[in-house]
Order: structure tokens, then C-alpha cells, then sequence
């Protein structure tokens, strides 16, 4: 039972903690909006965090795991456990790079299929979310979300 009064007791201003926390309102949102990317995602058989990796590996050709991992703000045992499925599924090869302690990660012919089979599915759920929330608001809020990250010294 939660204490309202005595040593240890909360503020009164806890209270609304949930409505104020910054982090625990994006996560909500992060979560909400996750769920509507897997959920269009879902015929192309990726979820939105492996389009991501998939995306950047594409973009960068051969990028390492650390570099990945700093790219999507995740530390790198998080990252090379969401690397497995992918690899598994023949979709990026995972390769010591120059430096015998760095593995670099490179999308394969097949990666490549995937992602153009879930473009235009990502296409849809980011045309939803720009007609929903409005697409200069959108542009302000990538800012906005970019200047936050700034503050928690993460980029």
C-alpha cells in the first residue's frame, strides 16, 4: 500500500508524476507509435527497430556494430541481440572488421529485398502519422525530439 504521510511519504506533487514525467510520456508515445509502424510492417515480416537497423546498414553499406548501436541511441549488447534474428534470416552478414574486437555489419542481396518489399508499407505508416498529426508539426517535433536527445548527451 502506498504511503500518503509519515517519514518516507511521497509529496503531494508525486501525484501527477505520470502526467509530468517527460520520459515516461515519450515512452508511452514511442510505444503508440511503434505499434502502428509493426502493425502496417507486418506483411513484410519486420517490425519497425529491424526496418531501422536494416535502413542504416543499407544506407552506410558496411557500418560497425558499434557505430550502429551509437546511430540508434542503444547500447551495443541490446543491438547485437536484435542482429541475430536478422542475421539468421539471411537478411544482414555480421563480419570481423579491420580491427579483430569490431564486427561490421553489411545488408545482403536478400536484406535488400526485404527492405524494398517494406518501403512502401513504411511509406504508408509514415504518410498516416504525417496526416494525423500534421506534417509541419511532424518536421517541428523531429527538432523538438532531436534538441531533447541533445540535453541527455545521447547523440
Amino acid at each position: 500500500m502506498l504511503r500518503t504521510s509519515g517519514a518516507g511519504a511521497l509529496p503531494k506533487r508525486a501525484a501527477k508524476t505520470g502526467q509530468l514525467c517527460a520520459c515516461f510520456n515519450i515512452r508511452k508515445t514511442a510505444r503508440a507509435i511503434t505499434q502502428l509502424y509493426d502493425e502496417e510492417l507486418r506483411p513484410a515480416g519486420l517490425r519497425i527497430t529491424q526496418f531501422a537497423v536494416l535502413m542504416a546498414a543499407r544506407g552506410l553499406e558496411s557500418v560497425t556494430v558499434s557505430r550502429l548501436a551509437k546511430i540508434g541511441v542503444m547500447d551495443r549488447t541490446t543491438l547485437t541481440r536484435n542482429l541475430r534474428p536478422l542475421e539468421k534470416q539471411g537478411l544482414i552478414r555480421i563480419e570481423p572488421g579491420a580491427d579483430r574486437r569490431e564486427r561490421q555489419v553489411r545488408l545482403t542481396p536478400r536484406g535488400q529485398q526485404a527492405l524494398a518489399a517494406a518501403f512502401p508499407l513504411w511509406e504508408k505508416a509514415q504518410t498516416r502519422v504525417a496526416a494525423g498529426f500534421g506534417h509541419e508539426r511532424l518536421q517541428r517535433l523531429f527538432t523538438e525530439l532531436a534538441d531533447l536527445r541533445a540535453t541527455s548527451r545521447a547523440e
